[in-house]
C-alpha cells in the first residue's frame, strides 16, 4: 500500500517549531536547579557545624552552665595548734575544760562521768597534748581525799584519789581533808593506807581542812560515840595525810559557821599543824584569821544542828546528818 505524501505547510512547520521550542528552555531550567542545590546543602552543613562548636553555658543569660564534675575530696588541714605559744594554749585549756556548774572540789560523784569523761578525750590526741591537757587539769583542781557523797560513794573503799593513775596524782597540787560526815560512825574507807596513793602526790603543796561539826558541841549531846571520840579520830587521820606527804607545806583551815575556832575540835587540829610545823592559813567560808576569836557562841549553823548517826544525806546539794527523835 503506498504511503500517503506529507504535506509540508505553515501548518506543520508551526507544530514543529512549537514541539522543539521547549527543549532549550527545560533544558535551562533544570541546569539552573541543579547548580542552585549544591550551594544550599553546603551552607546548612557549615552552619550545623558552627552550632555544634557552640558551648551550652555559652547560651545562658544569667549563670553560665558548667559541665558536672564531682567535687574532689581534699581532707581538711589541722590547725597547728601545738604551734601556738604556750601561754595561749593554756587558755584554750582554761577554756575548754570551765565548767561554771561543777563544784570547786572534784569528789567522786555520779555525775563524774557525765561533766568529765568526754572533755578527757582530749588527752588521746597525741603525747604531748596528754601531757600538757593532763598537767593542767588536774593541776587546777582540789581533790577530795575521802568521798562525802551519800550513799555507796561515802562507804567506798577505793576513794577517787585511789582510783587515778599514778601520772594523774603527780599532777594534784591541792587536797582537801573534810571532816564532819560519819562522825559517829567514820566508815571503813577512811583510811590511809598505801592503796590511797598519797604518796604519789608530790605536787600536793596544800592541804584544805574543811570542818563541818564539832561534835563536842553541847547539841550533840546524848549522841554521842564517846566523849572526845571523832575528835580523836579526826587529830590521827590528818596527821597520817601530812606524814605521807612531805611535800606539804601549807594547811588550810575552813569551817562551817557552828564550828568555834576555840572549841576542841579545831583546838585539836591546829595541834597537830604546829606539831608537824606546817603553815597555818585561814578559807573563805568562815573567814577567820590569826587573830579572831569566836562571837557566834550562840549560833547553831542549821546544816550541822541535825547531826545524829553520823550519816549524810542529800537535801537541796548539801550533805546534811538529820537526827530523828522518837
Amino acid at each position: 500500500m503506498a504511503r500517503r505524501p506529507v504535506r509540508s505547510g505553515k501548518g506543520s512547520s508551526r507544530v514543529q517549531a512549537t514541539s522543539v521550542a521547549p527543549t532549550p528552555s527545560s533544558s535551562t531550567c533544570t541546569a539552573s536547579l541543579s547548580s542552585a542545590y549544591p550551594s544550599a546543602s553546603m551552607s546548612e552543613i557549615e552552619t550545623e557545624d558552627e552550632v555544634n562548636k557552640l558551648s551550652i553555658a555559652s547560651l545562658t543569660l544569667d549563670v553560665p552552665l558548667t559541665p558536672f564534675r564531682r567535687p574532689r575530696r581534699v581532707p581538711p588541714k589541722p590547725f597547728p595548734f601545738l604551734h601556738l605559744p604556750s601561754e595561749l594554749r593554756l587558755k584554750v585549756y582554761e577554756h575548754f575544760f570551765d565548767d561554771e556548774g561543777a563544784e570547786a572540789v572534784l569528789d567522786l560523784a555520779p555525775d563524774n562521768y557525765k561533766r568529765y569523761h568526754r572533755k578527757l578525750g582530749l588527752m588521746r590526741v597525741n603525747r604531748q597534748l596528754h601531757d600538757e591537757a593532763t598537767h593542767y587539769f588536774y593541776s587546777t583542781r582540789t581533790f577530795r581525799i575521802f568521798p562525802t557523797y551519800p550513799g555507796r560513794y561515802f562507804k567506798t573503799k577505793r576513794p577517787l584519789l585511789a582510783r587515778l593513775k599514778k601520772n594523774q596524782r603527780q599532777c594534784i597540787q591541792s587536797l582537801e581533808l573534810r571532816l564532819g560526815p560519819g562522825w559517829n560512825a567514820p566508815p571503813r574507807g577512811w583510811t590511809v593506807n598505801d592503796a590511797l596513793g598519797l604518796a604519789d602526790c608530790t605536787g600536793a603543796h596544800t592541804l584544805r581542812v574543811f570542818v563541818e561539826c564539832d561534835p563536842s558541841d553541847g547539841v550533840f549531846r546524848g549522841f554521842r560515840r564517846a566523849e572526845g571520840f571523832y575528835e580523836r579520830f579526826s587529830q590521827n587521820l590528818m596527821a597520817r595525810v601530812i606524814e605521807v606527804m612531805p611535800a606539804v607545806n601549807t594547811v588550810e583551815f575552813d569551817a562551817w559557821s557552828s564550828v568555834k575556832k576555840g572549841g576542841p575540835m579545831m583546838s585539836g587540829l591546829l595541834d597537830v599543824a604546829r606539831r608537824h610545823e606546817r603553815r597555818i592559813c585561814w578559807g573563805r567560808e568562815r573567814g577567820w584569821t590569826a587573830d579572831s576569836d569566836d562571837d557566834n557562841d550562840g549560833v547553831i549553823d542549821e546544816r550541822a544542828a541535825g547531826y545524829a548517826d553520823g550519816a549524810p544525806i542529800s537535801f537541796e546539794g548539801i550533805a546534811y546528818n538529820i537526827s530523828v527523835s522518837a
